[in-house]
């Protein structure tokens, strides 16, 4: 895989689908080729996976369950999405990979992680070059969130100490992995955005 492979991480509501939008549309105009996706989905297979989790009741699965789904999912957007644009040498951005799993299934429902990291290292084995997790007040990032319309709202519906959990969990994994940028999403968008073409080392 030759490309340069980034993901954007974040509680719900942080503004890392704008970041990841304007990342891609910023680096297209610089004369970049860019492949943009998301998880779950980003291939046919896993976009079908992609309503299967987002939607409907909070307590539809179990977290093992939701590990094994966006695991398929992964494995399904890696094969046909991700390795052919990192081959082709293009920019890959994805708005969520593994490091979602890794805190919303591996620790905020439970000590999972183990579970997540195996099936990861058995079925994914890849990890992005850069990851920035855009962090924001779990208050704010649940309001915004919430305010959106739209039927993709199980995580959201988890509540605020789910998300409170979820981004101690990302604030601390940053801590261990010399790939990730933590930039702070509480300001205005072009400023936020501004760090986060800084944060790329993409010529």
């Amino acid at each position: 895989m030759t490309g340069r492979f980034i993901s954007f991480e974040g509680i719900d509501g942080s503004g890392k689908s704008t970041q990841a939008r304007r990342l891609a549309a910023q680096l297209r105009a610089e004369g970049h080729a860019v492949t943009l996706t998301r998880e779950p989905g980003g291939s046919t297979g896993a976009e079908e996976i992609r309503r299967l989790v987002l939607e409907g009741d909070a307590d539809r699965w179990s977290a093992e369950t939701e590990i094994l789904l966006f695991t398929a999912a992964r494995r399904d957007h890696l094969e046909k999405t991700i390795r052919p644009a990192l081959a082709r040498g293009e920019v890959v951005i994805t708005d969520r990979f593994a490091d979602s799993t890794r805190i919303f299934q591996g620790i905020t429902r439970g000590d999972l992680t183990g579970m997540v990291n195996a099936l990861h290292d058995l079925m994914i084995g890849v990890e992005p070059d850069l990851t920035i997790l855009i962090d924001l007040d779990p208050a704010l990032g649940l309001a915004r969130a919430t305010a959106r319309a739209g039927t993709e709202l199980r995580f959201e519906e988890m509540g605020l100490a789910f998300q409170t959990r979820a981004r101690a969990g990302f604030l601390a994994l940053a801590t261990t992995q010399p790939r990730f940028r933590v930039i702070d999403g509480a300001r205005d968008a072009d400023a936020v955005a501004l760090d986060v073409r800084a944060a790329c080392n993409v010529g």
